[in-house]
């Protein structure tokens, strides 16, 4: 929804028509909806990054002859939390 702006508003902005106005609602609409799609690329990124992981620990399995190794070659993976 466009409304037409004030003669003060076109004097401050320009007559250009350029300027898009909204309504309360039609904002938060689409703020809503940005918020469901950077949570749906997050959820499915972290989704990919627990299957590269979970590959990643396949391999070192794999690798190991024993579990001792196991486990010692997936703590080395981690990174320090140290800075």
């Amino acid at each position: 929804m466009t409304k037409e702006l004030s003669p003060l508003a076109r004097s401050l902005l320009g007559n250009s028509g350029a300027v898009k106005f909204f309504t309360q609602q039609e904002f938060d609409d689409a703020l809503a909806l940005a918020k469901a799609e950077i949570m749906t690329v997050a959820i499915e990124t972290t989704k990919r990054a627990i299957m590269i992981e979970r590959e990643e620990c396949a391999k070192l399995a794999d690798e190991c002859v024993n579990i001792e190794e196991l486990g010692e070659a997936i703590r080395n993976r981690i990174p320090s939390q140290r800075q």
